[in-house]
């Protein structure tokens, strides 16, 4: 056990002390707060010193009226549409909007003339805009006051409540859980996924340099293979447990100050000055002020400790697994090249839960291909990790992590049988074949 844990203590500080590591550290958890920041101080910007475009109207119904805004200013035409058509394109302007006679129940034949492709937004705008004139032109013809008709659509608040066994109400969130489902199921694919690929070339580079045959003199392959493993395992650790520490301060300072600052909370805060306190704005405001209240105390029943120690065995147990099988294959192949044809059957299983956490888990965590997908070893590191936030019952947890546990005794189990054959074999044709037979090999 020493021989191990000085391989260990070898592949941490090499890694450790190299700069690429202290780069990556440090740059990693920048990058994120920076692009934050960066588009927000984008938006900001831009929101700032956006000015309106310019749209000309043909409107030969006579029956909309258009309000320069913002966004849009309106130039009102009076001429045929194909001598519209040419004077538009004598100019720098956005559009040409032509809408003809039309019938209100049915409108027909507006058409948008643009010079290039608009954003959708502007689009979408300009269309909700004329939506919502035809449809004040419907309420008039039938009678019907615009007050009632919005009293008739009511806005429903519904609340999430989870009710435990005992009759406690525990407020809930379906978006925040699927959010954060998603953001920890991608993240532990994207770790397992490197830091396996990190012990495969660092086995590749050591047998290519024949420093491995020096090392195997004195301990025995499996040991090598077991330190190199759990060597680079707790680089990562140390490497996640920065990055999430250093993330979470610079995100948090980032938020806040460009937060503040941003041209619809400025509209928010300015609007709420001028209104009255009983004007429907307000109840607007306050409304939404309750939804962000709820969404608060939603996130303070999440139990993220319990996410965060399930998340850490998961990356860990997940990590070991596909960190053996990695291995086994850095082994068999004399340069990357030659591990593509093996690196991707290894990551399939991987894949199929990543892919398994957007059909399923995070549509219906508690359906049974969610289950199957969070107990079999080879995918429930991505998938109980996307189910944990949703509530798993204690046996199905338990289940999953005996599992996992035994899959990893499993797959370390037949790699060392490949890798203590494999390490020492250089120029081979290896082949799936040739594989079995390194696995069926006594001795």
């Amino acid at each position: 056990m020493s021989k191990v844990w000085l391989i260990i203590q070898r592949e941490f500080l090499n890694r450790v002390q190299k700069k690429s590591f202290l780069i990556a550290t440090i740059l990693v958890p920048l990058i994120f707060p920076v692009i934050i920041g960066g588009l927000f101080y984008v938006a900001l910007k831009e929101a700032e010193s956006a000015t309106a475009e310019t749209i000309q109207v043909l409107d030969e119904s006579k029956m909309l009226k258009f309000e320069n805004s913002k966004q849009f200013t309106f130039v009102l035409l009076d001429m045929p549409l194909e001598q519209a058509k040419k004077a538009y394109n004598e100019t720098d302007d956005f559009g040409l909007l032509y809408i003809p006679a039309f019938n209100i129940n049915k409108p027909e034949g507006l058409v948008l003339y643009t010079k290039e492709n608009p954003s959708i937004e502007k689009v979408s705008n300009l269309k909700s805009s004329i939506e919502h004139q035809i449809q004040d032109l419907k309420l008039k013809e039938y009678n019907i006051d615009e007050a009632i008709l919005k009293s008739l659509r009511p806005t429903v608040n519904l609340k999430q409540f989870n009710l435990t066994e005992t009759g406690e109400e525990k407020s809930s969130s379906s978006g925040l859980l699927y959010g954060l489902g998603f953001f920890l199921g991608i993240l532990i694919y994207m770790f397992v996924l490197v830091y396996g690929i990190q012990i495969m070339q660092g086995v590749i580079d050591e047998k290519t340099s024949k420093i491995v045959e020096v090392i195997v003199s004195s301990v025995k392959p499996f040991q090598l293979m077991l330190g190199k493993i759990l060597g680079i395992a707790s680089v990562g650790l140390l490497q996640f447990t920065i990055w999430i520490v250093l993330i979470s301060v610079l995100s948090t300072v980032t938020m806040g100050y460009f937060g503040a600052k941003m041209p619809q909370q400025q509209a928010m805060e300015q609007v709420s000055k001028q209104i009255a306190p009983d004007s429907e704005v307000k109840e607007a405001m306050d409304q939404q002020q309750g939804q962000v209240t709820e969404f608060l105390v939603s996130a303070s029943e999440i139990p993220f400790t319990k996410i965060a120690l399930v998340f850490v065995f998961y990356f860990l147990g997940g990590y070991l697994l596909y960190g053996a099988l990695f291995a086994a294959v850095g082994s068999a192949v004399d340069s990357q090249q030659e591990a593509q044809q093996f690196q991707f059957p290894v990551t399939i299983p991987l894949l199929i839960g990543y892919l398994g956490l957007f059909m399923f888990i995070l549509r219906d965590p508690h359906g049974p291909i969610s289950f199957w997908l969070s107990v079999i070893p080879f995918t429930s590191p991505v998938a109980m990790v996307g189910r944990i936030a949703f509530g798993v019952p204690d046996w199905q947890l338990a289940l999953s992590i005996v599992l996992l546990i035994g899959g990893f005794l499993l797959t370390t189990w037949v790699a060392g049988r490949i890798y203590r054959v494999g390490i020492l074999m250089t120029g081979t044709k290896v082949s799936y074949k040739v594989l079995a037979r390194w696995f069926m090999q006594k001795g």
